[in-house]
């Protein structure tokens, strides 16, 4: 049985109830991963006209706003997170947007707050990756996947 991943993979699309992994990958991306392989895995993008570091945008359609974005250097993948509450996407644990920061952080074990403009950002930093849950209004609103002891403000 084929997964909804490996079926976006086969068509080029980002998958829709993706899977944020803690410590892993963020809609099946990785840290490292070619960027090559994550055009060809997800498909078309956007690229981000005033961004400092080179990011791509992947969304459902054209001009829409919820989806992935995907940060490289070097032509390799240097943070993955998602953007505008993607439908669907969820953690293993079963965090999904809009659960309460309490409920965060009860699933995803401990985790060390980071004051970003607007927002927070509650980090837990696995070997060589930092994960990241972001904080709106007292509600979970994005997952990042960075370096592990990388600013997580976006």
């Amino acid at each position: 049985m084929r997964t909804a991943l490996a079926v976006a993979a086969t068509i080029g699309a980002l998958p829709h109830a993706g899977l944020f992994a803690p410590g892993r990958s963020l809609g099946g991306v990785t840290l490292g991963e070619p960027a090559a392989r994550v055009s060809a895995a997800l498909g078309s993008h956007g690229v981000c006209d005033g961004c400092t570091t080179s990011t791509w945008y992947f969304t459902y359609a054209k001009f829409t706003q919820a989806g992935l974005a995907v940060e490289l250097r070097a032509g390799r993948v240097s943070a993955v997170y998602t953007i505008w509450q993607p439908p669907g996407w969820h953690t293993p644990s079963g965090l999904r947007f809009g659960a309460v920061e309490g409920q965060v952080t009860k699933l995803a074990g401990p985790l060390a707050p980071v004051q970003c403009p607007g927002y927070t950002a509650l980090v837990h930093d696995v070997g060589a990756v930092r994960d990241a849950y972001y904080i709106v209004d007292g509600k979970l609103w994005a997952f990042g996947l960075l370096p592990a002891r990388t600013n997580p403000c976006r």
